[in-house]
């Protein structure tokens, strides 16, 4: 018992991370501040900072932030297990599984194979591909949490091929990888605008606060080169500094071949599992057309798996990793949904945007852009964030003079190209996070570079584009 708390945690940051949420019951809450959105602020703080510092692991530090909210009496029980219920976590549990299907059948093997016969001489052309394939079926997929459930399972069938396990020689190939379709989603969503659920609602503040029109169209033109500019970038970026064990493996292709020889034809268990997992992907995609709801179709597919004995119940019992994912991120977003219902989001974005008020367009222009940006740190979903922050922060770049088609599009595209900033930035980060090839500290690493870089390139090469696209 004693080598697992000295393992999991460190006495020393985690003291930090109490003393800094205690502060938030000692000091009187700022003008404009509830006690109660202060206090649970608190609890909030103290879960990412126990994360960030490596204090406690991430399931940890969020059963402790989600029990203190509760027995302090700043939620309610009803509150706080009210994420436990939400449909796209459900969603994200189910794709977990069917995930793990899909690898315990043999066709995640056979798949990966395949793309590693065809494109497996280098890692940095393996990640070149997820990033190309993502960023082509995203127009049909409103979610990007579903799209995940597509990606994940190929990543996860590659790190398997190419022998990258979470605890093996190759284990920084995994992260490489694994990391690289966390990035992926990022730029596919910023790309289209049918290709995260938030992105349509953001386009109609957009018309609402600056009467700036987004089409499909528009969107596309408006997105296409900073995002082309980032897919370049972001990968090699990636390769530099996760530092996988190999970077060409021209033996792999001819390997596959082999492989693939030895798999032989299909089996039963593969026919239903592609059967499955390819009907899912066309109930996701037209999902929002047909009316299907995305959850009830993850799970009827689970259910049939189970009946068809793909998937068995005692391999269900072995995914404690999924209760995990269930548990630490429907805590995590209920209290960012909470402190978002109290004001605390809408208070916060509105002090940083009201310090700009008189300075010059373009200081007020990057500040708002990199304020939006770095503010999701405090965000569970990235459609809290918009409909918190979009509008006010919109607002006040109109006001310093920025242009608004400019404004606009790039605090769209933000929604998108800052989710995996944290592994709870985004619900599609979810599934990457539970691998197990990437530690929760890597990931604020990593996550935060691959921000930063997206950032740095759409204000690099996304600005003088849009305002030409758009003049």
């Amino acid at each position: 018992m004693l080598e697992r708390w000295t393992s999991e945690t460190r006495p020393v940051p985690l003291a930090v991370a109490a003393v800094a949420a205690a502060s938030t019951w000692v000091l009187p809450p700022p003008g404009g501040l509830t006690p109660p959105a202060w206090h649970l602020f608190g609890f909030f703080l103290f879960a990412i900072l126990s994360v960030v510092l490596r204090a406690l692991p991430i399931l940890t530090a969020s059963l402790a932030a989600g029990a203190g909210s509760v027995l302090s009496g700043t939620l309610s029980g009803r509150q706080l297990f009210a994420g436990f219920s939400e449909d796209f976590i459900l969603l994200i549990v189910a794709a977990f599984l069917l995930s793990r299907a899909v690898i315990r059948s043999g066709l995640g093997a056979r798949l990966a194979f395949h793309v590693i016969r065809r494109i497996g001489g280098s890692a940095l052309g393996l990640s070149y591909s997820l990033f190309v394939t993502d960023a082509l079926i995203a127009p049909a997929f409103p979610s990007n949490t579903a799209r995940s459930g597509v990606l994940y399972p190929v990543v996860a069938s590659l790190c398997e091929g190419l022998g990258a396990a979470p605890e093996g020689a190759r284990r920084r190939l995994g992260a490489f990888l694994m990391m690289a379709g966390m990035a992926s989603l990022s730029l596919s969503s910023s790309l289209w605008l049918t290709a995260m659920a938030a992105n349509p609602a953001g386009a109609g503040l957009a018309l609402e606060t600056a009467g700036v029109k987004v089409t499909f169209g528009s969107w596309f033109l408006a997105a296409v080169v900073p995002v082309a500019a980032s897919l370049l970038v972001v990968p090699w970026v990636l390769l530099k500094v996760v530092g996988p064990e190999v970077t060409r493996t021209p033996e792999a292709p001819g390997l596959a071949e082999e492989a693939l020889r030895k798999l032989g034809p299909p089996a039963r268990d593969e026919w239903i599992t592609a059967a499955v997992f390819f009907s899912l992907v066309a109930a996701w995609g037209l999902g929002g057309v047909l009316g299907i709801d995305r959850t009830a179709a993850a799970l009827f597919g689970l259910a049939v798996l189970l009946l068809t004995g793909v998937f068995r119940a005692s391999d269900l019992r072995k995914e404690g990793e999924a209760l995990e994912i269930w548990i630490w991120f429907a805590i995590l977003f209920t209290l960012s949904a909470e402190l978002n219902r109290l004001g605390f989001m809408t208070w916060i974005g509105s002090s940083f945007a009201g310090t700009l008020h008189g300075t010059h367009p373009a200081v007020a222009y990057l500040s708002l852009v990199g304020g939006y940006v770095a503010l999701h740190y405090f965000f569970v979903s990235q459609s809290a964030h918009l409909f918190a922050l979009f509008a006010v922060f919109l607002d006040v770049a109109l006001f310093s003079g920025v242009p608004p088609a400019l404004a606009a599009y790039m605090l769209l595209f933000a929604t998108n190209f800052f989710s995996c900033i944290t592994p709870q930035g985004s619900s599609a980060n979810v599934l990457f996070t539970g691998s197990g090839h990437l530690s929760t500290s890597e990931i604020y690493r990593y996550g935060g570079l691959v921000t930063a870089v997206n950032t740095a390139v759409f204000l690099a090469v996304g600005t003088p584009w849009i305002l030409w696209v758009t003049g």
